[in-house]
């Protein structure tokens, strides 16, 4: 679609006219015209002097489209400052388009371009002073817009008899076609339509019908369609299609591939394919047994991919083979089994990871690996040498707090082994709880008395003290473990009890405080310091007599004091 449109400021004296204008094609594909906006081409011009009132039809003489395209008829007029333009056909008939007027030049419009256009166009220009001149444009008009479509039916085994049949659409004129099927080389059958009538676009329709020989099956059919219009000038005027002779059989040797084996590592990507032959294709309906023997669906494709493999992918796949035509079903099987280092899939305690002591606890380990896995649970704290409790399980009947602790599970084959720990925390209420004094029950008023109560528990016992008053009620005087009672006085003695507690039980303890008291005055102490020395005086010479004495009995066999004390004398 070319349009021309000449400048509209000039002199008067001179003006601009076209300099090589391109010969316009006149039409272009519909397809290709997207939002079928008209580009309009660049023209050159050039200052020229005055002429004599000329004009022409663009494209010239004759014009040949395509139905269902865009056509545009330029009518350029020189000479002229403002020529008037009239369109008509030479029959009078409709013009079938839209008329637009650009100062110098007009433009007839066909969009689409039908049968209806097929007419010499006829345009006038009227000049004031120059009075009017007259160009006609004939145009012609075809369909040839796709290649023809083969039908194959029905597609059968071999030995049926099959029929061909070729489809060209929308082909104008009809009575020029040609139609020729083939088989590869071989040519089966022609037809033309040459004493066709259509004034219209039409599909025009051949059939063959002939029985296959088991070496066709795989041949070319091919369909050559002609329109050689001998007064048109178009491209192409020849289209050709083919299609494959197929026969319907199968589903026939039918196999699993599996990649990169049947036994591949845990986390490798698998894929699956199941290779058959049929015709048409198949459906291919993936499925798994699984360990209780049902069986699970998967997907509906001939390729069953999985990313990162793991041990429970392990197992039999079935590909089932489905030919909706021939109504034929074929199976193929593939045992899968994933390898690899365990993999530690469950280490539990049961009922609880916290518990209280004399409940029964259960400890498991799980491990998935092909081969199977050799596990040991344990102990983390236990010496190294020491033998586990069980390969898979441990069972603690009346738990007690020594069993706590963090417990070890480790799973090991050829490829390597996992390991897990996890922790168990065995609760009991307060147990040993203790008292320290210090620096003893019975101190001296004035003292720092510092009293510590201990308890062992899980959780943690809380302590607190109490202190027995006088009406033998024990009033909570402290929540500590640490009781401190500086510049102790005789009121401070009595009995103190210590509590600890927690949510499984509390335990007491008790102890007794005793305070000396204290003389008033140090010069109370003097006469009863001089009494004593006295006494002391006396008394030891005394004490000496008595053990000489007591010694001579022993020899003796008896002893005088009266004797003794003259000898002295």
């Amino acid at each position: 679609m070319v349009c021309y449109r000449p400048c509209s400021h000039h002199s008067p004296r001179s003006f601009l006219v076209p300099r090589d204008i391109p010969v316009p094609q006149g039409l272009k594909n519909r397809k290709e015209m997207g939002n079928r906006e008209v580009t309009e081409p660049q023209v050159h011009w050039r200052a020229a002097t005055v002429k004599a009132f000329e004009m022409e039809i663009i494209p010239a003489n004759k014009i040949v489209a395509q139905i269902g395209e865009i056509l545009i008829l330029t009518c350029n007029t020189t000479g002229c400052a403002s020529p008037s333009f009239s369109w008509r056909t030479q029959m009078d008939n409709p013009l079938g388009g839209t008329v637009n007027n650009y100062g110098t030049y007009s433009t007839l419009t066909m969009d689409p371009v039908s049968v209806v256009n097929s007419h010499d166009y006829l345009c006038t220009v009227f000049c004031d002073k120059e009075g009017k001149k007259e160009k006609s444009v004939k145009v012609e008009l075809y369909s040839f817009p796709s290649d023809p479509v083969i039908e194959i039916s029905p597609s059968s085994a071999d030995g049926e008899t099959v029929t061909v049949i070729c489809k060209i659409p929308d082909v104008f004129p009809s009575d020029h076609l040609e139609i020729i099927l083939k088989k590869e080389e071989h040519v089966l059958h022609e037809k033309n339509f040459y004493g066709d009538d259509s004034t219209n676009t039409e599909t025009k329709t051949v059939s063959y019908s002939f029985i296959p020989l088991a070496e066709d099956i795989g041949k070319e059919i091919t369909c050559v369609a002609k329109l050689p219009v001998p007064y048109m000038d178009f491209k192409p005027k020849e289209r050709v299609s083919s299609q494959k002779l197929n026969a319907n059989f199968g589903p026939q040797n039918t196999t699993i591939i599996a990649s990169p084996g049947k036994s591949p590592m845990e986390g490798d990507f698998l894929k699956l394919t199941c290779v058959t032959k049929s015709n048409p294709p198949p459906q291919i309906v993936w499925r798994k047994r699984l360990a209780d023997q049902s069986i699970q669906y998967l997907i509906k494709n001939n390729v069953l991919s999985i990313p990162r493999a793991r041990f429970n992918d392990s197992g039999l796949y079935i590909c089932e083979v489905i030919n909706l035509v021939t109504n034929k079903t074929e199976n193929a099987t593939v045992d899968i089994v994933i390898q690899g280092a365990p993999v530690i899939t469950e280490l539990s305690i049961k009922p609880s990871t916290t518990v209280q002591e004399g409940e029964n606890v259960s400890i498991q380990c799980y491990a998935e690996s092909n081969p199977p896995p050799k596990i040991i649970l344990r102990r983390k704290s236990d010496s190294a040498d020491m033998e586990p409790f069980s390969t898979e399980s441990i069972l603690l009947p009346s738990v007690m707090l020594l069993n706590g602790g963090v417990y070890e599970c480790v799973a090991e084959n050829k490829f390597g082994n996992s390991k897990s720990e996890i922790t168990l925390n065995v609760e009991y209420g307060p147990k040993n709880t203790m008292i320290s004094v210090i620096p003893a029950t019975a101190v001296k008023e004035g003292e720092t008395v510092v009293m510590k109560c201990t308890s062992s528990g899980n959780p943690s016992p809380v302590v607190s003290w109490k202190k027995k008053k006088a009406t033998g009620e024990l009033e909570k005087i402290i929540k500590n473990a640490t009781l401190t009672i500086q510049n102790l006085k005789s009121q401070d003695l009595g009995l103190y009890e210590c509590e600890a507690y927690n949510q499984l039980g509390k335990e007491e303890k008790a102890v007794e405080l005793f305070v000396q008291a204290r003389l008033e005055t140090p010069d109370q102490m003097l006469p009863l310091i001089i009494a004593f020395s006295s006494v002391t005086a006396v008394a030891v010479p005394v004490v000496a007599i008595l053990i000489y004495v007591s010694r001579k009995a022993k020899i003796n066999g008896s002893y005088s004091l009266v004797k003794a004390l003259r000898l002295k004398v």
